[in-house]
């Protein structure tokens, strides 16, 4: 399978596929920053997983104390410094799941935009590693979307697919909260049921929270 986000949906292709984001999906992106940023004060030190081209980064910098972003796309890093003019912003090329960070750096550690699902890696390491690198009495912030906005996604991908952004959508096996592409291209999510399912298996701390009626938040408080 294509490695959509390390390489070919990255940088101003990952961009346009924002650009072309209708009303409804543009609010629900919207949601997800302001719900964020809430968390955030001028003190805080905060980690963005999969930041891809900056698009959350920016708005990050603009609260936080210290920002760093990491990916594992060098064409969206590149564009993202290209573009960025953040002087509290820093970028590395890293895996999430093998955080080449030091423990307890950060007050707040992101990932949005359905990043628990997007990221192709084991969920548990995910989250563990977040929260390694959290300070205590710190927060985690994973998101990924509610079923009742199961049909706004659907429109919204349908549109990257016309666009050629990903491959065309095979709809004998898409459904369910899963929409794959002729190329093999998967893109799954998260029921409430399974996100308390790891919390329970991870013993964690946390809260799961509705927001704006696309998202699911799994908020985790790091002791």
């Amino acid at each position: 399978m294509k490695q959509y986000y390390s390489d070919s949906l990255s940088a101003e292709r990952l961009k346009r596929c924002y650009d072309i984001a209708p009303a409804r999906v543009k609010q629900y992106l919207e949601a997800e920053i302001e719900h964020v940023l809430s968390y955030i004060s001028s003190s805080h030190r905060v980690l963005e997983l999969g930041c891809g081209y900056g698009r959350v980064l920016d708005r990050l910098c603009t609260r936080a104390e210290f920002v760093v972003g990491i990916d594992i796309s060098y064409p969206s890093l590149r564009y993202a410094r290209q573009t960025l003019n953040q002087p509290n912003l820093h970028l590395s090329m890293m895996d999430a799941g093998r955080l080449a960070l030091s423990p307890a750096q950060f007050e707040v550690v992101v990932c949005i935009q359905n990043g628990l699902s997007a990221f192709k890696m084991d969920k548990h390491t995910l989250v563990r590693e977040s929260m390694r690198v959290t300070k205590s009495g710190g927060i985690c912030l994973f998101s990924t979307y509610t079923e009742e906005f199961w049909e706004h996604r659907l429109e919204w991908f349908q549109l990257q697919s016309e666009e050629a952004l990903i491959g065309k959508i095979d709809w004998n096996h898409t459904g369910d909260g899963i929409i794959r592409c002729k190329d093999g291209f998967k893109a799954t999510t998260f029921s409430k049921a399974s996100l308390l399912k790891l919390t329970k298996t991870l013993r964690l701390a946390a809260d799961i929270r509705d927001v704006d009626g696309s998202s699911l938040f799994l908020e985790i408080h790091v002791k």
